[in-house]
């Protein structure tokens, strides 16, 4: 009898026979040879059919599917070093669930525009499926790290009264004839939870109503905020360094894969590790200088100042002690 098993697990049943449930990713045919690439949110492996194993029924059934088709199949697992996840099947049973019709999504390349209108289908190519999934990886490591830590989750109201960050960037709603505003951030509830229980987080949505498209500007995005109370500038840098090496050192090990689907270089990454350097504005403002970079003591940094202080380190470092008309710390 098949063991029914997904196909990240299939390393591990190699000469036995396993049920997969999933999605024809693509199938190609060569005389008596038919080629089935199939995914099941958990990976993607190829299934070998070969005309004189299986009934002719089954082997007609195989050139009427489509991509992404839905089918459960049972095969047997060999070892093959050419796959990406060191297996492969060879095809024996074959149940179609459905025949998928007009998939828009083909392997040719698509618009930015296209894409966005077939999110609900793009989500099934790889590229979104590896960001998704080391959103998914890091979102575990963020609570692990602060479970460990002894920290509290504080899921905060979306829907507030007031503003946290600036009346400028609030989204307003209708509150049942009232005003209301999507939160900016759960800051104010936190302070007050972390008097409640020491150390706290809070870890959601976050809307602010800014029209720059740059990439530190988002109408929504999730927000990682700790509050701990009687800690003092140095114990939040120590936090910080601790919580970016944990959890981006963790999605580095769960996300090998991930990362090769993204064609992503990893080296910066691997090199986050604390401790970081710490820099204070003042040193901050005479490397600048030394760089040719206009500041004058007094000065905000915007994004080129920061790259121009930071790219002598192999890793991230703090900038401190800004004055106190520019920043809080």
């Amino acid at each position: 009898m098949a063991v029914h098993t997904t196909i990240r697990e299939l390393k591990n049943f190699i000469g036995q026979t396993v049920e997969l449930r999933g999605w024809i990713y693509n199938i190609r045919s060569s005389g008596k040879l038919r080629f089935l690439i199939m995914r099941d949110g958990s990976g993607i492996v190829q299934v070998v059919w070969f005309k004189g194993n299986v009934s002719d029924e089954i082997f007609q059934q195989l050139d009427t599917l489509t991509q992404e088709s839905s089918l459960i199949l049972t095969g047997k697992v060999k070892e093959d070093k050419r796959s990406a996840i060191g297996v492969e099947l060879d095809g024996e049973g074959l149940q179609i669930i459905q025949i998928a019709q007009d998939y828009p999504l083909g392997p040719k390349e698509h618009g930015p525009d296209f894409l966005l209108s077939h999110r609900h289908l793009w989500l099934r190519s790889q590229r979104p499926r590896a960001i998704l999934r080391i959103r998914d990886r890091f979102v575990k490591a963020v609570r692990d790290f602060f479970d460990q830590e002894g920290f509290t989750l504080i899921d905060t109201p979306i829907f507030t009264p007031a503003a946290c960050e600036g009346t400028s960037t609030l989204f307003e709603t209708d509150y049942f004839g009232e005003k209301a505003f999507l939160s900016q951030s759960g800051q104010l509830y936190s302070e007050a939870a972390a008097m409640a229980f020491g150390k706290v987080y809070c870890f959601g949505p976050t809307f602010r109503a800014e029209k720059s498209k740059t990439r530190r500007h988002l109408t929504e995005f999730w927000m990682i905020e700790p509050e701990v109370a009687f800690n003092d500038l140095n114990d939040n840098m120590v936090l910080a360094e601790r919580f970016l090496e944990y959890t981006i050192q963790y999605v580095l090990k769960e996300c090998v894969e991930e990362f090769k689907i993204l064609e992503r270089d990893t080296t910066k990454l691997q090199r986050v590790k604390a401790p970081f350097p710490r820099v204070s504005y003042d040193e901050a403002i005479e490397i600048l200088n030394k760089k040719g970079v206009p500041v004058t003591w007094g000065d905000d940094f915007g994004a080129p100042e920061e790259a121009a202080v930071t790219e002598d380190f192999a890793r991230p470092c703090f900038i401190h002690r800004f004055p106190a008309q520019i920043r809080a710390f």
